[in-house]
């Protein structure tokens, strides 16, 4: 694979592959000889997502789009996740069980005109739900790409841009996971509708999102404003101290909200990543210092004088495992804290939830350093 390093520019048009989404087909292949094998996690994770209730889930389909908020059912985001793991299971297995499934699914949902929850049309929370719901159908669809009719195709590339691009293209003020959110759902279905101008939008707004989330020392005292968040103490949550790493909402809940993001922005990486655009690269040192510095956090229960609250407590959420295999084995860094959280919590039984979901099925210690080639222009 020749990857291209375009630090913010294209110089040509793009040429999408598929599978491009979250799964390249290599790593595709990797992953399912992995579960042949019987090698782990991947097999331990293959049964555990065969015996979710997602396996053999039916469609809720368009009659809700609210829920999500303090604990409430989201009728919606199961949907999503259902697709996204049925199609993993399909792909892993040959199964067109799964595949069938997922697409009755993905069918409930093409006649879906607009995203809006009972808040009313601007509110945030539908910024939100679109991008929890896009970062798992995007996928999800470009996994059943060569499945579906070219009708199906068709009919759910329309809904896309019918339902989804209008509210995802809307950039939530929210706090910054929301925005990433959107990014990751913006970025997959951008490949599935081998749409390069909102590929395009993706990747620019993630430029833009990236210093405004993801602290460096080097950025100066405080970090970058962007809209919604123009003050830096308050927005951040009052950091008692400013260190390389530091998320926007590491003082907020690192335990919660910090994870989420930083997960949807590797997603959005990898997705680019898999389509020949190496932002892996251009936001390396952020990305880098934000997985050692949360994962050290997690790790020894300590804030590490980051906070006012010190003690590092919360949940541990299916992610990290884009980051560790990419910067790991592509770019060679040890990422210790990363890899010692990830032997000890998260392969051990991290939750899914959202947009975060089985990502150890999918992408744990993926080693293809062999096959990438980087072009730096």
């Amino acid at each position: 694979m020749r990857v291209l390093q375009l630090a913010g520019c294209f110089t040509s048009a793009l040429a999408f592959s598929h599978p491009g989404a979250l799964e390249s087909q290599a790593e595709l292949d990797f992953v399912k000889a992995k579960i042949e094998a019987g090698e782990q996690p991947w097999a331990q994770w293959f049964e555990k997502a065969k015996s979710s209730s997602y396996a053999t889930q039916s469609p809720h389909g368009t009659t809700s789009l609210d829920g999500g908020d303090d604990g409430a059912a989201n009728p919606a985001g199961e949907d999503a996740s259902a697709s996204y793991v049925l199609a993993l299971l399909y792909q892993y297995s040959g199964d067109t069980v799964y595949a069938d499934r997922a697409m009755k699914i993905l069918n409930s949902w093409a006649d879906l005109e607009e995203i809006t929850t009972s808040r009313g049309e601007y509110d945030q929370q539908n910024l939100l739900q679109a991008g929890w719901m896009g970062a798992e159908f995007g996928p999800a669809a470009e996994l059943l790409r060569s499945h579906m009719s070219t009708a199906e195709r068709a009919s759910l590339q329309a809904m896309f841009k019918r339902a989804f691009y209008p509210v995802l293209k809307r950039m939530s003020t929210w706090n910054g996971n929301v925005d990433l959110t959107q990014i990751d759902a913006m970025m997959s279905i951008a490949v599935f509708n081998d749409d390069e101008d909102l590929f395009k939008e993706g990747v620019a707004r993630l430029a833009a999102r990236m210093p405004a989330y993801f602290y460096l020392e080097s950025d100066g005292p405080t970090p970058a404003p962007i809209e919604g968040c123009e003050d830096a103490q308050e927005c951040w949550a009052h950091p008692t101290k400013w260190m390389s790493g530091l998320t926007q909402e590491t003082c907020r809940d690192n335990g919660h909200h910090a994870q989420y993001a930083l997960g949807s922005a590797l997603h959005a990486a990898q997705v680019a990543w898999n389509q020949g655009v190496d932002l892996f690269a251009d936001h390396e040192e952020r990305f880098t210092a934000a997985l050692e510095l949360m994962a050290l956090q997690l790790n020894s229960g300590s804030m590490q004088g980051t906070c006012q609250n010190n003690q590092a407590s919360g949940d541990r959420y299916d992610t990290w495992e884009i980051g560790y295999s990419h910067y790991h084995y592509i770019k060679n860094h040890e990422l210790s804290q990363t890899r010692t959280l990830l032997l000890n919590d998260i392969r051990s039984g991290a939750q899914s939830d959202w947009n975060i979901v089985y990502e150890t099925l999918g992408h744990a210690d993926i080693d293809l350093s062999g096959l990438h080639e980087s072009i730096h222009v």
